[in-house]
């Protein structure tokens, strides 16, 4: 503090932080995060947050297994405040001997180099250990963030940090924060096509119309998208548009999502044929079924056209499911199993649909038996579609380390599941 240089020894990144630090004139004895925000600001904060709409990803991605390890998640605003905490109960109280709790400051600015505070400041996930902070306070911790972006505009809309020991900073512990952003953001996406969202101010091709069809884990499905460009209120149109939203019949859901699977249309019998066991009797109900849902449509999403001739979508329709498939092709698989929300229109008896749901679970399933990591199979195996399949448990158990705190629960499942099937 005394010559304002840093002496040789310490990480590039951490050296530069700290220059900033003392050229922000903050003292490494008493820089702290006191708590800056009321209740009722805290709440404002919170309240429109985008994150908010994310917290129960986070909380199945992160915050379950953090708590397992001794370790705490944060979610901080793009400013650097802590809006949320959550983890271990005796890490979250010998944190907040350094001030880490929610309302607090914990910017670059206010406290010097710490992991959140020093992400945003880079716009990059880094990892800090314990002495590397500049407030003292904070050197019996570690820490891991990572910035998160609005998937449409690039914002940078806040940062999660995982805090603790150092299991905080173990080599895997960064790509698994990483990871976990990569789903938020997938998710943040899917859901801005169901959100009013004022215009972007980058080019137009980052906010294109699109039409989304959510069949996921629903009975009914949905379909979700923009107004066409150049309608009053839609993309492009000097003031912002209003999200389209419509809930469909099942019957209608099972229409759409086949004429979506298959670009390249179907006859009247074959898409009856895939509707019912009775496709010589069901024609004349499909073509009833197409006038009805042409009308909502019209109403609804009237830049999506169903041709004739054969059966088609004259407009680009993009599926949850197909999404799945295509994050599980990528090799991105926590992205898909954060994006998989429960088999295909479970409800449906339609034969068509039937198979599409069959693919999709097969699919899921085996690509995360073959590839996936021992903490993205664990997260599957806590679904409710294979929390009884004992060879997802089995080859849990077979990739976790001999020492896992982790493998006495998928033991117990085990017994579980050979408890009730015998399997």
């Amino acid at each position: 503090m005394g010559s304002g240089a840093v002496q040789a020894g310490v990480r590039r990144l951490v050296r530069e932080s700290w220059q900033r630090s003392i050229t922000l004139r903050l003292d490494p004895l008493t820089a702290q995060a006191a708590p800056t925000l009321s209740a009722d600001e805290l709440d404002g904060l919170r309240a429109s947050n985008p994150l908010a709409a994310v917290l129960p990803v986070i909380n199945t991605l992160l915050v379950r297994h953090a708590a397992e390890f001794g370790l705490i998640v944060a979610v901080a605003d793009e400013s650097g405040r802590l809006l949320w905490i959550d983890g271990d109960s005796s890490v979250r109280t010998r944190a907040e001997e350094m001030h880490f709790v929610v309302g607090a400051d914990w910017s670059e600015a206010r406290v010097g180099t710490s992991a959140p505070g020093t992400a945003l400041a880079l716009d990059h996930g880094i990892q800090i250990q314990r002495a590397e902070h500049f407030s003292q306070l904070a050197h019996p911790f570690s820490c891991t963030a990572v910035p998160i972006h609005d998937p449409v505009t690039g914002a940078v809309l806040g940062v999660i940090d995982i805090t603790g020991g150092d299991a905080a900073v173990a080599p895997q512990t960064l790509p698994l924060v990483e990871a976990a952003v990569a789903a938020l953001e997938a998710e943040l996406r899917i859901q801005s096509l169901s959100a009013p969202r004022a215009p972007s101010a980058r080019p137009s091709g980052f906010t294109a119309p699109g039409i989304l069809l959510s069949v996921l884990g629903t009975e009914h499905g949905a379909l979700q998208g923009a107004p066409p460009a150049g309608t009053p209120g839609g993309f492009g149109a000097p003031i912002p548009g209003t999200r389209q939203s419509v809930d469909l019949s099942p019957r209608h859901a099972e229409i759409l999502l086949l004429l979506a699977w298959h670009r390249q249309g179907l006859s009247a019998e074959r898409l009856a044929g895939l509707l019912s066991d009775e496709p010589a009797h069901a024609v004349e109900n499909l073509r009833a079924e197409l006038v009805r849902l042409r009308r909502v449509l019209t109403l609804s999403h009237p830049q999506l056209r169903i041709g004739s001739r054969p059966y088609r979508l004259e407009t680009s329709v993009d599926t949850d499911a197909g999404r799945v498939l295509r994050l599980l092709g990528r090799g991105a698989h926590r992205m898909a199993l954060a994006a998989y929300r429960g088999c295909v229109l479970p409800g449906s008896t339609a034969p068509g649909v039937v198979e599409i749901r069959a693919e999709v679970s097969a699919r899921l399933r085996q690509t995360l038996l073959s590839d996936a990591s021992v903490e993205v199979l664990l997260d599957f195996a806590r679904t409710e579609e294979a929390t009884w399949d004992s060879e997802v448990w089995r080859a849990c158990l077979e990739l976790l380390p001999a020492r896992s705190p982790q493998r006495a629960a998928v033991v117990a499942s085990l017994a579980r599941i050979e408890a009730e099937l015998g399997a």
